[in-house]
């Protein structure tokens, strides 16, 4: 297969993996008696409720007391 039959193969994938989860949501919403929700162009419909701002200032280092840093070891032990 060349990569353009992949991608294509994926795509429908996708598309059926979507299509399925929204048939599944719109069933348990039937069953609960709740108004389904939309599936469609979720990820752009999320708006500024979707978005999380990451402040700029910088983290309790209260926080950080018990744990290592990864990759470096515990801070009273040296790197391998």
């Amino acid at each position: 297969m060349s990569v353009q039959d992949d991608l294509a193969a994926v795509k429908r994938c996708l598309e059926d993996l979507v299509r399925t989860v929204g048939q599944l949501e719109r069933g348990i919403a039937a069953e609960r008696g709740t108004p389904p929700t939309p599936t469609a162009g979720r990820a752009e419909s999320l708006g500024a409720e979707g978005l999380v701002t990451i402040p700029d200032t910088p983290y309790d280092s209260g926080l950080w007391t018990d744990s290592d840093d990864e990759g470096l070891g515990a801070r009273d032990r040296h790197a391998p």
